[in-house]
Parts: C-alpha cells; structure tokens; sequence
C-alpha cells in the first residue's frame, strides 16, 4: 500500500493575503511615523525634499514618501495608495517593486530639481501617481486584456487624479504628481519590454 507524501514546510500564502499583509504593513508603518512626528519636540518633516540642497537630496528623496503634514494628508494618500498597491501586487509583484522604486525616485528628484527653492515637500502622492500611471500604462503596453480591464477600471474610479499633475494649488505639489505619475508609465514600460524580452 502506498501512502501519499505529506507536505513538509509551511503552507503557500494566498497571494491575495499577502498583498493585503504587505500593504497594510506599510500603512500602518506610515500611521505610525506619523504618530511619532506629532509626539516628538523636532518635527519629522523637516527630513522632506527641499530643493537643490544636499540635505534636501539625501535622505529627503528616500524619506519624504513616509512623512505627512497631518492626518488628514495621510488619509488622502493612504486609501488609493493600498487599493492600487494591492492591484499591482495581485498583478505582478516584480512590477510592483519596479512600480515603486522608479516612481518613488523619478518623483522625488522632480520635486528636488523644479519645486521653489525653501520649500519642504513630504507625502506618499508621488508614489501614489506613480502606481496610477503604472497601472494605466501596463493597460497599453503589456498587450493582454487583463491589464487592460485593470487600466479601464483603475481610470474610472481614480480618473480624476490625473488633474493632480498640474499647478492648481501652491500647497499641493504638482511636481510630485507629474514626475511620479510618469515614473509609474517608465516602469510599466520596463517591464512591458523584459517580458516580451524573455518571451522571445
């Protein structure tokens, strides 16, 4: 009689969850830093992008997507921020960290490199448009009719933030939104081409 071969080591987690983990870590990570910048006498924001300025640069290109003025600037970037990192990251989770890193720095050296001088820009609407932009251009260049249904339905229910890409309010940073937005499409891009590169 033989017996079926038991699976050893921990059980797959359901992609769908480990989306979920990953960024609702991420969400809280934000609430958090956040919470210590209201409690703490020296005020976390002062670590933002100000432009061409060294301090500015490094670390304010790495640090300002985890800083927010208040909670309600976090609030605003936290729901469209996890409902599209979920997406991609159901999608491709390879893509998703190209999503991510490319709009992250592609948004933060556009603020550094075009925002008025003495200015301080922190706030996750970088990366935001930057998964935005991604998942749209992964509609067009990827050439399969999944991503294109994603980009119809991500375009209707967030459409409205293409207008964040220009100069409608001196508080909100434009230069953030554009520069990440077309960070995202840059990524879409890239990963469009690896794939077709190694499909052939």
């Amino acid at each position: 009689m033989t017996l079926p071969v038991q699976p050893t080591g921990p059980a797959p987690v359901h992609p769908v969850r480990r989306a979920l983990t990953l960024w609702g870590a991420l969400a809280a990570l934000l609430w958090a830093v956040l919470a210590a910048d209201l409690v703490l006498p020296a005020h976390l924001t002062a670590w933002g992008i100000t432009p061409r300025t060294l301090d500015g640069l490094v670390p304010g290109v790495l640090a300002a997507p985890f800083l927010h003025a208040d909670a309600a600037h976090l609030a605003a970037n936290t729901v469209p921020l996890v409902v599209m990192g979920v997406i991609c990251a159901l999608r491709d989770r390879r893509g998703m960290w190209a999503a991510l890193g490319t709009s992250l720095v592609v948004s933060g050296l556009g603020v550094w490199l075009i925002s008025p001088a003495n200015s301080v820009t922190v706030g996750a609407s970088g990366v935001v448009f930057g998964l935005f932009g991604y998942l749209l251009a992964r509609g067009i260049f990827m050439r399969k009719i999944g991503d294109f249904l994603i980009a119809a339905l991500i375009f209707v229910v967030y459409g409205s933030l293409i207008w964040g890409v220009l100069p409608t309010s001196p508080y909100i940073s434009w230069q953030a939104h554009l520069f990440g937005f077309l960070g995202g499409i840059a990524a879409a891009i890239g990963v469009a081409r690896s794939r077709r590169a190694k499909a052939a």
